[in-house]
């Protein structure tokens, strides 16, 4: 419930738009109204606000309702307005944000919805005037009466003063009046609280990007550029507060002491901030004095050693704006360097700029203007050496709903192609004052429809998309159809498709990107209707035959913004009504000079083309990542629009190989355009699916002599792709294996795939095609174990075990091979494989070849090898004494380990040899003395094995180990018992430790406690 009063009896309106301020500087009230019930939240503003000319006071009492957990609350509230504005206010709650409380918007808009229910009263200077001395004093004592604990101190201090005829305050004619409102000439503005500004923004930032705090500095910013837009005098007061705090910011200090770039977001913040005071500085109805004052503070801030540079990289590679560089050729680098440059740089070289510039007067006035041959008399005139304005890197966008005629003049002049000439080193797109979005923005506004209820917003904060409408340009316009809204098309376009160097610096680089996106994203709000489908086609030609102009036009320079993202957006707007142009236009875009070795084909002699321009020079692309997967996304978006048309297929196959160069990307080329030929519900397609090998393949290659963690996946995805191609690109891989894949990848994913019983059964294959894919498979095996038998051997017996001829040539590779470049443990691997194919003399003489290789020192109990060597024994032994009595020499000399040889040993006396019955040979049965060939050999050696080892750990050992010492003496015992002599050889052999080791008094307790 609200009561209040106001004093002064005058009354004027107040325009909507300062209601509709009013009610955005506030969060929904909750207070309710007294009569009706009607709360504040959510309800229409009305058209009208009853104000002062001179000054007001207006309080009142607002009533928050009970709620289930908080009780009946009742607040005082007092706002002074002055010439339609809320100057101050005050409210009970005690509230402290940059926003008006509730109860605040609830008083003003009760006083706005029910002026009859507000008593006017004249001022309280005039009511007294009225007084006789009797009433007077009444007054003045009911008064002290009603407060006298808050208001008796003062009063009599006051009566002091006024009785004492020498106080200052009787030096004064007459005596203030707060309801009377200021004088005339007293400066007035909205409502501020400054130190409410100052603390959110310092914890804001205080806060870093956490709990969305650069989402809260956003739409600070976003308060500001409404303030600017409706003329508000606190937008500037605002935003000298938020940059104050930005300054004040410890972070920047930290950073540039660590030499570290500023983060990505608070980068973002501070490009906003900056272009915000060149909108400020800009603005054409502020005064010389302001912009004085404004110049003065961003000079001061920019001179600070902390303050951020605007491209973020600390380069100089821009020339400042009202600077008319004179460029060409033969200028070095250092001609094209400039002076440090801050976020603030741009707005205080706009302070040189004026809105009566008559040249900017001229533009807005007249369609067709140039550069005047002479200069009038005390006129400035701000042109380049190419005869453009100056103007045309500053965006008019304050009078444009005001003055769209005139704004719209000064846009067209943006756009004549003069005006995008590539001797300018900054790129429309990326630019620090977002001049095409700027200008897409002021376009698309006259044109937009307003609904109904616009200012409600849902809970979600969601806003619904754009609807816009085709507003005609009534002057100035050479084409009887051309709208706003095709102007704002054409705007884009031009902008985006612009020839443009790559800047320096890696936030200046991905700037460029994010700008392109946002422009894109807007683009897509437009519904493409006839009109506009004709100023696309128009624009498209145009950026085709644009010359060195255009992005897109025949030649480029090598360090020139890539377009792909842009002409995905124009070839799937342009696709559904001209093909062949959307087609040529994104074939054109698919190029990436930077990554090409040799200069692109064209003229460039030519005198506009950037060679002649820029220097050359060839920064580091950060964002070359991102690129390339943009390129990779425009070539797949052709390629699925292209399904089932061989002819536009070929072309973009052929554009993808001449211009993509990673071999990753062109990899998901390959499987997206399989996906898109198999789908799951359907034939598939046969031209994609061959340009989905053809990409395989050029993946094969290019990644065949390099590193890539991916190669196996690729391997054996190209494998499936030919399977679904069909028979013959299975043969066609196999018979050219050595141009795509690595020997090991040939026989072992390639071939054992294609001749797999899954494979024979996807494709239905007759006898004949099995034959012809077996006859390929064991050539290719063959041709990779000569050349790598090392890895290639196993698999290429494992292929050719059905054909006796191939298989005996793969075996004899093998033998070849075995003397030279193969391992123990590759030829023990092919060893166990013969025996397990059921060849096992074959295995015992590769086995013997794996022997030669082998080493085993006395301390290796633990080697990978004993396995294979205890397995070569068995088999040996299972064929017969003569093979066992050739390998036992082979594992004397190899194996000097005894507890290895004691265990062969052993199984060598458990069994009789001979027992795997090899056709043709007689098995005795009898068990083999360790006494006579070729068991006593290994016997002596093993002996001899136990005494060197035994020498050897008694070097070095410790008590701890003593233990297991003597266990491991005891093994050996077991050993020499073997022998006929054995006992005697073992005493010898103790007696022998115990006068050598005699220092060793606890070890030889216990060895003889053990051995006697």
């Amino acid at each position: 419930c609200v009561e209040g009063e106001a004093r002064q009896p005058l009354a004027v309106l107040l325009p909507r738009r300062r209601a509709q301020h009013l009610h955005s500087h506030a969060a929904p009230a909750p207070a309710a109204c007294e009569q009706g019930g009607e709360g504040s939240a959510g309800l229409c503003i009305p058209p009208v606000l009853l104000c002062w000319p001179h000054g007001v006071d207006f309080g009142g009492t607002v009533t928050e309702p009970a709620t289930a957990t908080e009780p009946e609350m009742t607040y005082k509230v007092a706002i002074s307005f002055d010439r339609c504005k809320i100057t101050s206010v005050t409210c009970g709650c005690g509230n402290k944000d940059i926003f008006y409380c509730a109860h605040v918007v609830a008083l003003s808009l009760y006083r706005i919805r029910k002026p009859d229910q507000v008593k006017l009263r004249l001022p309280i200077s005039e009511t007294l005037f009225q007084m006789n001395r009797d009433q007077l004093q009444k007054f003045v004592q009911y008064l002290i009466t009603a407060h006298h604990t808050e208001v008796l101190p003062t009063a009599q201090k006051l009566a002091d003063e006024i009785l004492s005829s020498n106080s200052e305050i009787n030096q004064v004619h007459g005596a203030p009046d707060p309801t009377a409102g200021a004088s005339i000439d007293d400066e007035n503005c909205w409502h501020l609280d400054e130190e409410q500004v100052r603390e959110q923004v310092k914890l804001f930032l205080s806060q870093g990007g956490y709990y969305g705090s650069g989402k809260q500095l956003n739409s600070m910013f976003a308060k500001v550029r409404e303030m600017l837009r409706m003329r508000d005098s606190n937008g500037a007061r605002m935003l000298t507060l938020i940059t104050e705090q930005f300054m004040a910011d410890p972070r920047l200090s930290l950073w540039r002491q660590q030499g570290t770039g500023i983060t990505e977001k608070c980068r973002q913040l501070w490009d906003e901030l900056g272009a915000l005071w060149v909108c400020v500085v800009l603005n054409p109805h502020c005064k010389l004095e302001e912009k004085s004052c404004w110049l003065r503070q961003l000079r001061k801030w920019g001179e600070m050693d902390v303050c951020p540079l605007e491209d973020g990289n600390y380069g100089n590679e821009l020339p400042n704006i009202t600077n008319a560089l004179t460029q060409s050729s033969g200028h070095s680098q250092d001609s094209l360097a400039r002076p440090r440059r801050t976020v603030f740089t741009r707005a205080i070289e706009g302070c040189d700029l004026h809105w009566q510039d008559s040249h900017l007067q001229r533009i807005i006035s007249s369609d067709f203007y140039v550069s005047p041959s002479y200069q009038r008399e005390g006129e400035s005139l701000l042109f380049n050496s190419q005869g453009q304005p100056l103007w045309l890197v500053w965006e008019g966008r304050w009078d444009a709903q005001a003055h769209p005629e005139e704004a719209t003049r000064l846009e067209r002049k943006l756009l004549q192609r003069g005006a995008t000439t590539i001797t300018n080193l900054e790129g429309w797109v990326g630019h620090p004052l977002n001049p095409i979005g700027c200008l897409f923005l002021t376009l698309t506004e006259a044109c937009r429809l307003e609904e109904e209820n616009c200012l409600e917003i849902s809970d979600a904060g969601d806003s619904k998309p754009p609807v816009y409408q085709h507003v005609p340009v009534v002057t100035g316009s050479q084409d009887g159809d051309e709208s706003y809204l095709s102007l704002a098309l054409e705007v884009a376009l031009m902008g985006m498709g612009q020839q443009r160097v790559m800047p320096e610096g890696l936030y200046a680089q991905d700037k460029v990107c994010r700008n392109e996106e946002q422009i894109i994203a807007r683009l897509q709000d437009l519904e493409l209707d006839p009109v506009l489908v004709q100023t696309l086609r128009k624009q498209c030609i145009l950026l085709l035959e644009g010359g060195p102009f255009s992005g897109l036009g025949e030649v480029i320079h090598r360090e020139s913004v890539p377009m792909h993202t842009f002409a995905k957006y124009l070839f799937s707007s342009l696709l559904p009504h001209d093909a062949d142009l959307a087609y040529k236009l994104a074939l054109r875009a698919m190029r990436l000079p930077v990554l090409e070795t040799t200069a692109p084909s064209g003229d460039v002699t030519h005198p506009h083309h950037l060679v002649s321009v820029v220097p050359s020079r060839y920064p580091r692309w950060f964002t070359l990542g991102h690129l390339e997967s943009q390129q990779c996304e425009l070539a797949s978006t052709m390629l699925t629009a292209a399904k089932g048309d061989m002819l536009r297929l070929r072309t973009v196959l052929e554009a993808i190989q001449k211009n993509i160069h990673s071999s990753s990307l062109i990899f998901k080329l390959a499987q997206d355009a399989f996906k898109i030929a198999t789908p799951a519900d359907s034939n598939s397609d046969t031209t994609l699916l061959n340009v989905a090998l053809e990409l395989g393949l050029q993946v094969m290659r290019m990644t065949l002599s390099t590193l890539n963690w991916r190669r196996r996946e690729m391997v054996r995805w190209l494998v499936t792709c030919a399977t679904e191609v069909g028979v013959r690109a299975l043969v066609s891989i196999l018979q050219s294996w050595y141009s795509l894949f690595t020997p090991t990848e040939a026989t072992s994913i390639v071939a054992a795939t294609v001749m797999s019983h899954n494979t024979i059964l996807r494709l239905s294959l007759d006898y004949p095609q099995r034959e012809e894919l077996a006859s390929c498979a064991r050539t290719l095996a063959l041709q990779c174990a000569m050349k790598d038998p090392q890895n290639c051997a196993l698999s290429a017996l494992t292929l050719c075990e059905k054909d006796h001829i191939a298989f005996e040539t793969a075996y004899q590779i093998v033998i070849d091979a075995a003397s030279t470049g193969m391992t123990y443990t590759q030829l023990f691997t092919i060893a166990r494989y013969m025996e397990h194919r059921g060849y096992p003399l074959r295995a015992f003489k590769l086995a013997s070849l794996a022997m030669t290789h082998l080493n085993l020192a006395y301390n290796q109990d633990t080697h990978p090898a004993i396995n294979d060597v205890l397995w070569a024994c068995a088999l040996s032994h299972s064929l017969g004494k003569n093979e066992l009595a050739a390998i036992i020499p082979l594992v004397v000399k190899s194996v000097h380990c005894a507890t290895v040889l004691s265990d062969i040993l052993r199984r060598c006396t458990m069994t009789a040899p001979g027992l795997a019955g090899i056709p043709g040979r007689r098995n005795s049965g009898k068990l083999m003395s360790t006494d006579k060939a070729p068991l006593r050999q290994l016997l002596d050696a093993t002996i001899s094995a136990y005494i060197n080892t035994t020498h050897s750990r008694l070097t070095h050992i410790s008590p701890r180990h003593y233990g297991e010492f003597i266990e491991f003496l005891s093994k050996a015992r077991e050993t020499f018992l073997l022998a006929q002599d054995g006992h005697i050889q073992f005493a010898q052999f103790i007696d022998n430790l115990k006068q050598i080791y005699k220092g060793k008094k606890k070890l030889m307790l216990l060895v003889r406690e053990r051995f006697g």
